[in-house]
């Protein structure tokens, strides 16, 4: 009843209270958000991981199917999916609105570290990364050039395209689909090989134990100290010709590029 008299027995200040409040309603009117899709997405977190020269088929059998087994009793996980394409593993993981995604980011990350030792070695490390559900492709980028080779165009968008629009605001990650990276391909020669009584396995071997490069210490006097480097990593294809890769009967040393074909 109070409104009620006070309106009744002065009106001006009723119709003032009155205007106040019209104004200030169409003024948060105006200022509220309306969205027709809200953002109510549920956290989720990838697991990337890249096998350079690896089929589809064989991404899902040593990668996908292990990171999925492992990765599946996770609390809160309430949808998982994954995909595997030639060189590329995804594993995408929904977990429930309720869990925060850095600790659901964390459990993911001490889950996959168990696996680390299961996964192909030539196979690059998984990636951890935390996007939206909504978080797929959105813009493909197309680049050419009628003067640089796939290898330079390549070089050039690391070092100067994929860093810019990795962090341009609302962008989760930014790839290179179909680069082309330097590397040294050798072709076998079946027939030699096993007329030397050797297998790949060999090859592979000889390749891991030659191409490294190893500290070798350090010399110090009583004025200066000097560092030492050893430069045992092969550069050019006549290096890879002439790695050892095994020995035969009559103490003969057999190098590879007997047996191969190295460009």
């Amino acid at each position: 009843m109070l409104l009620s008299e006070v309106s009744v027995r002065r009106p001006v200040l009723a119709i003032v209270i009155s205007l106040l409040l019209t104004i200030i309603g169409l003024m948060a009117a105006n200022r509220l958000a309306v969205r027709e899709y809200p953002d109510i997405s549920a956290p989720v977190v990838g697991i990337n991981t890249n096998y350079r020269g690896a089929s589809a088929t064989v991404i899902e059998s040593k990668i996908t199917r292990l990171i999925e087994n492992q990765v599946a009793g996770i609390e809160g996980v309430e949808k998982l999916t994954s995909s595997s394409s030639d060189e590329y593993s995804r594993v995408t993981i929904e977990f429930s609105r309720e869990r925060d995604v850095e600790s659901a980011a964390n459990d993911v990350r001490e889950r996959v570290s168990r696996i680390q030792s299961s996964l192909p070695q030539e196979a690059d490390a998984p990636q951890i990364v935390k996007f939206d559900s909504s978080n797929d492709t959105t813009v493909n980028i197309n680049v050419i050039s009628p003067t640089r080779s796939p290898l330079e165009l390549t070089d050039y968008i690391n070092r100067y395209v994929i860093d810019r629009f990795s962090v341009v605001p609302g962008v989760a990650q930014a790839r290179i689909f179909g680069e082309r990276r330097y590397a040294m391909r050798i072709w076998i020669d079946r027939s030699a090989l096993a007329a030397r009584q050797l297998t790949v396995q060999n090859i592979e071997d000889a390749l891991r134990r030659e191409n490294v490069e190893i500290p070798a210490g350090r010399i110090e006097s009583s004025q200066r100290e000097f560092t030492l480097r050893t430069e045992t990593g092969f550069k050019s294809a006549e290096d890879f010709r002439q790695l050892v890769i095994g020995r035969g009967a009559d103490g003969y040393l057999v190098r590879l590029g007997e047996v191969s074909e190295v460009k």
